[in-house]
C-alpha cells in the first residue's frame, strides 16, 4: 500500500471520529445523533485495523487482532435504528441488544482465539485462519446477509414513514429523506463490494460515505416528527374527550357524520390553502380523534389525508383560475393561492387528478396565464 493510500485512509479515521466529536457537541441532540456518533466511532476502529492489515502492521498488536472480525455485522443493525430514530418510529434498547446478538455471538465463537498467544494469533492471521476458515466463511456468509436484511428493512423503514406522513400531512414535499436513501444506497454498494470480496473497494467506499454521512448527519433538515408536529398542533378537544365522543355512537354514523362536518368546513374555511395543514388540526377543528378522521378519509374518499387536501387545492385553482380578476396573476400564484407551496408538488398532483398539465388544462378552457 502506498504512502497517499495510507494518508487517505488515515484522513477518513480523522474525519469520522471529528464528526463524531462535532455530533456529540451539538446543543440539541437526539437519539438518532447519539446513534450516528458512536457509528462513526465503530467505523474510524473498523478503518484503523483495515490499515493496520494492509500495512502489515498489525503484527506489532498481537492482542488485539480478532476484535475487528464482528464489526461488519454491526453496521447493518446501526444503520436501522439510525433511520428509525430519524423516522420517529423508536425502537427499544432492548430490540437493539437483540439486533446485536450475531455479533455477539461471533465474539463468543471466538473466545478460543482470543486466549491464544500473540504467535499463534499472527500465524492464523498470516495463514489464511488456519483452523478456523470454516468459523470465518461462515462469519462472511452471516454478514452478507445481514448487509442485505437490514438494507432492506432500512428502505422499508423510510418508505412506511412516508406512507405514515401523507395520512397525517398535506405537504409531504418537506419531509425529505432522499439524503437517508442515499446513505442506504451507499451502504447497499459497500455490501456489494463486500460480496465481491474486494477490500480496498470496501474501504475506499466507505471513505466516501463518510464523507456523505458527516454532511448530512450533522446538517440535515426536512425530518418531521409526527408526534412532535401533532402535539405543536393544539386542538380544541383532548384526546380522551373525542375518545368519550366517538364511543356514544355507532361506527358508521361517526364516520358519515365527521365526513359532513369535514366537507361542510372544507367549504366555510378553506383549510386546505394553508400550506402547512395537518390532520391533527383539522380533527381538533372537529372535535374528532386523528385515527376517526384519517378512517373517515380512507373510507370515504378512498385517500389518505394528503391525497384528499391536495384534491382539494386543485379544484380551488380550477375555480380561481378562470375567474377574470385573477388573468392578471400568474398559474403558479395561483397555486399557491390554492395552498401549495412549491410549483413541482403542484405541477405532480394536478396530473394526477386532471390527468393533463396546469396549462393545457387552461387551455380547454380557454384561459391563458404566464
Amino acid at each position: 500500500m502506498t504512502d497517499i493510500s495510507v494518508l487517505c485512509y488515515l484522513s477518513g479515521i480523522f474525519i469520522a471520529c471529528f464528526s463524531a466529536f462535532l455530533i456529540l457537541g451539538k446543543k440539541k441532540k437526539q437519539a438518532a445523533d447519539y446513534i450516528l456518533a458512536a457509528w462513526f466511532f465503530v467505523i474510524a476502529l473498523h478503518l484503523t485495523f483495515f490499515v493496520s492489515f494492509l500495512s502489515g502492521t498489525y503484527n506489532n498488536f498481537p492482542h488485539i487482532l480478532g476484535l475487528e472480525i464482528p464489526f461488519p455485522l454491526m453496521h447493518g443493525p446501526i444503520l436501522y435504528f439510525y433511520t428509525l430514530c430519524l423516522t420517529a418510529q423508536h425502537p427499544s434498547k432492548g430490540s437493539f441488544l437483540l439486533h446485536l446478538a450475531p455479533a455477539i455471538i461471533v465474539y463468543v465463537l471466538l473466545f478460543r482465539f482470543f486466549l491464544l498467544s500473540p504467535q499463534e494469533k499472527i500465524y492464523i492471521y498470516q495463514h489464511g485462519g488456519g483452523t478456523y476458515r470454516m468459523l470465518r466463511q461462515a462469519i462472511m456468509i452471516a454478514i452478507v446477509l445481514s448487509g442485505i436484511l437490514y438494507v432492506m428493512l432500512s428502505f422499508l423503514a423510510t418508505r412506511k414513514y412516508k406512507k405514515s406522513i401523507a395520512e397525517q400531512d398535506s405537504n409531504t414535499e418537506k419531509i425529505n429523506l432522499d439524503w437517508l436513501n442515499y446513505l442506504i444506497a451507499g451502504i447497499a454498494m459497500i455490501w456489494v463490494a463486500v460480496i465481491v470480496k474486494n477490500d480496498v473497494l470496501i474501504f475506499t467506499l466507505v471513505e466516501l460515505f463518510i464523507l456523505t454521512a458527516e454532511y448530512f448527519g450533522i446538517s440535515r433538515a426536512g425530518i418531521l416528527k409526527i408526534a412532535e408536529k401533532a402535539k405543536s398542533d393544539g386542538g380544541k378537544m383532548s384526546v380522551e374527550q373525542a375518545v368519550k365522543y366517538e364511543k356514544n355512537s355507532k361506527s358508521e354514523d361517526i364516520i358519515h357524520d365527521v365526513y359532513e362536518r369535514l366537507e361542510h368546513l372544507m367549504v366555510a374555511e378553506k383549510l386546505y390553502k394553508d400550506p402547512e395543514l395537518t390532520l391533527s388540526y383539522v380533527a381538533s377543528s372537529l372535535q374528532v380523534h386523528p385515527n376517526t378522521l384519517s378512517q373517515t378519509i380512507n373510507s370515504m374518499e378512498e385517500k389518505n389525508f394528503y391525497e384528499y387536501i391536495n384534491r382539494q387545492r386543485i379544484d380551488e385553482f380550477k375555480q380561481i383560475a378562470i375567474l377574470p380578476k385573477n388573468q392578471k396573476f400568474t398559474i403558479l400564484t395561483l397555486a399557491f393561492e390554492s395552498g401549495f407551496n412549491s410549483k413541482t408538488s403542484f405541477n405532480r398532483n394536478f396530473k394526477k387528478y386532471a390527468n393533463c398539465s396546469p396549462r393545457e388544462y387552461l387551455k380547454s378552457q380557454n384561459v391563458y396565464l404566464h
